[in-house]
């Protein structure tokens, strides 16, 4: 059989969790319009009775701006010398960028196979295509691209099979049951920060951890989950709240029905807003919140 580590790598907003959400067939990885939705490297696992594709789902591409950036991007570059193919996802709809071009090529003289995913093409003019591919090669970047749509299943089959012809042969990975590599508490975390992803506006969003204290099930059956949404200043702990606690108790909500969802019961949830001063520039902090050098998410 064919089995082997597949990365996607590309600028922030390419649509690569999405994609790996797709492809699997299972939410992995949180998804919102917003940069640095994805900070770690999050696993997402296809198993057939032929094949077995571990994708590894990593931050976007992008000029870092303080540690935790910095630390984001060398988790992209470390990931990316580990694998056997590298599936480099490009935004159609917004069209190729320099820094598109200049990544692709980076990534293509690697001796690691890659293959383009040129993504979002159900939300932009078709014939932009075949000039965008055409612009590709011309730049030296001679690898197969496959225009694809994760939200509407526009070439995926044919993607998966482009990508499984690429792969070693070899046992699998993990057993046929498992999806991904992380942890329900970890997950839960994400579904917290995606919805506060989704929810507020410009920076606080980016300067927000969740640290799950209390992951329990209850004799009921009931999952108590009691959490801490940490911010950088005092003002965003107040935009969080807001009015009367309204905001926090509108994303939580949102928050505590996915996770119903992914747990498959229902959940009573706790949550707390906490500040620690800039703490994506303080190693220490970042270690202590998940994102530090000795942590594992």
């Amino acid at each position: 059989m064919k089995s082997g580590y597949v990365a996607l790598i590309g600028r922030a907003n390419a649509g690569k969790s999405t994609l790996v959400n797709v492809l699997v067939g299972e939410k992995v990885a949180i998804v919102s319009p917003k940069p640095q939705t994805t900070r770690d490297a999050i696993m997402g696992i296809i198993t057939e009775p032929d094949y077995q594709i571990v994708f590894i789902d990593t931050p976007g591409i992008y000029k870092a701006k303080n540690a935790l950036s910095q630390t984001m991007a060398k988790t992209t570059e470390t990931t990316a010398r580990g694998v056997d193919l590298i599936l480099f996802v490009m935004d159609g709809h917004s069209g190729l960028s320099e820094g598109d071009i200049e990544l692709a090529k980076r990534y293509s003289k690697s001796k690691i196979p890659m293959i383009i995913a040129y993504t979002k093409i159900d939300i932009m003019p078709r014939e932009n295509i075949p000039a965008d591919v055409k612009r590709l090669y011309e730049e030296g970047i001679e690898c197969d691209v496959y225009p694809v749509s994760a939200r509407k299943g526009i070439n995926l089959k044919k993607l998966v099979a482009a990508i499984v012809e690429k792969l070693p042969e070899g046992d699998r990975v993990f057993t046929d049951d498992i999806v991904s590599d992380k942890s329900e508490k970890f997950m839960l975390a994400e579904i917290m920060r995606e919805k506060i992803l989704l929810k507020f506006d410009k920076e606080i969003p980016h300067g927000v951890a969740v640290i799950i204290n209390t992951f329990e099930k209850q004799e009921n059956g009931v999952y108590d989950i009691n959490l801490d949404i940490i911010c950088e200043k005092a003002n965003h702990k107040a935009i969080l709240i807001g009015k009367q606690g309204s905001a926090l108790k509108e994303v939580s909500t949102f928050a505590r029905r996915d996770m119903e969802k992914f747990l498959g019961a229902k959940v009573f949830l706790t949550t707390y807003v906490k500040v620690k001063e800039d703490w994506r520039d303080r190693p220490s902090l970042m270690d202590g919140l998940g994102y530090g050098k000795k942590s594992k998410l």
